[in-house]
This record gives C-alpha cells, structure tokens and sequence, in this order.
C-alpha cells in the first residue's frame, strides 16, 4: 500500500540509515583496518627482522669463505701428494735396496766358518736391473766367484748358503755349481783356486698379463643324411 506524508517538510522525520547497514559497512572497516595493520606489521616488522639475520648469515659466510678456501686448497694439496705417495710406493716395490742385498751377500760370503765350509771371494761384481716390462729379464747380479779349497764341494756349499730366504726372495734360484781348477801351487795360500760363474736372474716385479678367455665352443652341426 502507498503512504503519502502530507505533512510540511519541516514536520516530516528525516530517512535514517538502518543499523544493519551501519553495522556491517563498520565491521567491513574494522576488518580491513586490521588486514592494513596485519600487512604493515609483515611488511615492516617482519620484513626487517628477516632483513637483520639475513645480514647476519651473510657476514657470517663472508667470514667462512676463506676457511672454504683453504680447505680446499689443501684438499687438493692432499690429493697430489697422496698421488706421488702411491708412485713412490709403487717404484718401491719395483727397487731393490742393493744396500742391504750387499750386506746379505757379504755376511753369507764371510760365514764360510774359516774355510771349513767354504772359503770363497768374488771379483767383478756387476748389477743390472731393468725397468721395461718387454724386456726378457728384470736384471742380474753377476760375479766371478773363487773357492780357495781343493774341494769342489765347497763351491755347492756356498751356492747352498747362498739360497738363504731373505737374500734369495728377489732371485731365481741359483744354476747347478759349475767352475774350473785355475791353480795348484803349494807355496801358495790357498794352494788350490776354483774359479765358478756366479749368476742370479731377477725375479720379475711385473704382475703377469690375465689370460684371454675363450671363446665358447659353437655347437656341432647335424650330419647331413641321418636318420629321421
């Protein structure tokens, strides 16, 4: 139904908002004023907390980085000198300490027990020694041996000594006991010389190539013409 107010217009009541439409057009401020506050906070407070320990960790890993580096440095210094550490291993294993082979030699030379089991010295001592894998020997020690005794049996003596574990361990053994008599004369000391070759062959320090594997045998054709 329509109403009209027929009232002058100083008499009449002013349209008032209605309180539902306040209330929530004031929540709706209310809100967005707490979101603006809300995004500043993040914005300002947050944000330049974040800032602070983002500075912190920087100047922190600007103060690690020359550590980093050293590290690193000497990482690879490690490297390099593990890797001459593993060459001269290898070489090593590969050399001989003829020092101490020497020392053998002459200990073994010198227990003769005064010419009752041997009495014998060498001349002309040479050493070879090779380093190439394609070589037929890894090297020798050659000498020309003497016995000062009337007995051969002495010279088989010292060859028998001369297979001693710790001198031998680098050597193939030893050739049968050859020699010839070089002097007889009974004004001199010892009135009976043999001369003998002394000759040891090098083992080989070379790890020995793997065999080629075979191949797998093919199966047997059928005969032609057999029985079906």
């Amino acid at each position: 139904m329509i109403r009209i107010n027929l009232l002058p217009e100083e008499y009449r009541r002013k349209a008032k908002t209605p309180v539902r439409v306040l209330g929530a057009v004031c929540a709706g401020v209310c809100v967005n004023a707490l979101l603006a506050a809300w995004y500043g906070w993040l914005a300002f407070g947050v944000g330049a907390e974040v800032e602070s320990e983002a500075a912190v960790l920087q100047t922190e890993l600007d103060g690690l980085a020359p550590q980093v580096s050293y590290f690193r440095a000497l990482d690879a210094e490690k490297r390099r000198f593990a890797g001459r550490e593993e060459t001269l291993a290898g070489i090593t294993k590969t050399r001989i300490n003829w020092t101490a082979k020497i020392d053998q030699l002459v200990t073994i030379v010198n227990n003769g027990g005064e010419g009752q089991r041997h009495f014998v010295w060498l001349d002309d001592l040479t050493i070879q020694q090779s380093s190439d894998p394609r070589a037929k020997s890894a090297g020798q020690l050659k000498a020309q041996g003497h016995s000062g005794s009337e007995h051969f049996a002495q010279v088989a003596n010292f060859l028998d000594d001369l297979e001693d574990e710790s001198f031998m361990k680098d050597f193939l053994p030893p050739a049968p006991p050859e020699g010839t008599q070089a002097q007889v004369d009974k004004e001199l000391e010892p009135a009976v010389v043999w001369n003998f070759p002394l000759k040891l062959e090098l083992k080989s320090t070379t790890p020995p190539k793997p065999e080629p594997k075979k191949a797998a045998a093919k199966p047997a054709a059928p005969e032609e013409g057999g029985q079906k």
